[in-house]
């Protein structure tokens, strides 16, 4: 089970090139449930997103990961819908968690969003975000990211 809440980005925290980045791309294949190819790095993966139903002010979501061949994950791209979403993932510590600031590039350029996994439902909902996330967007359709391949800005 991922447990996560996302955010909008107010501002950049300081130093952002001396935490640990990879170049990754995104495409989806079906939004229900999500079934989503990605490219991190040099690896590739599959993974299957369903929604679980939790009284919470996170996203609950089961998932599944499968790693893929380059060769397969290209076969795959082209069968994707909408267009292929690409960013850049800091990985930033935030005390014991780890905050992931997505900046994207090409149709969302500017687009800055922060997420952050959490252990329990009970620390997702007592987190206290540092003061360079923005608004809570977790419940917030338009900011997943198989909502963003089907647009060309936001």
């Amino acid at each position: 089970m991922e447990i996560e809440r996302k955010y909008l980005v107010d501002r950049l925290p300081e130093n952002l090139d001396q935490y640990p980045h990879t170049e990754i791309e995104q495409g989806y294949l079906c939004t229900s449930p999500t079934v989503r190819i990605r490219k991190a790095g040099d690896v590739f993966w599959l993974t299957v997103k369903e929604k679980a139903a939790v009284q919470s002010t996170a996203i609950h979501n089961r998932e599944e990961e499968f790693r893929l061949t380059e060769e397969n994950y290209n076969r795959l791209k082209s069968k994707c819908d909408g267009q292929m979403v690409r960013k850049t993932r800091y990985r930033i510590p935030i005390g014991t968690l780890t905050a992931e600031l997505d900046i994207f590039h090409m149709q969302h350029e500017g687009l800055r969003l922060v997420e952050v996994e959490f252990p329990s439902t009970a620390v997702a909902d007592a987190f206290v975000p540092p003061d360079w996330f923005g608004p809570d967007v977790s419940s917030d359709r338009r900011f997943t990211n198989s909502f963003l391949a089907f647009i060309d800005s936001i």
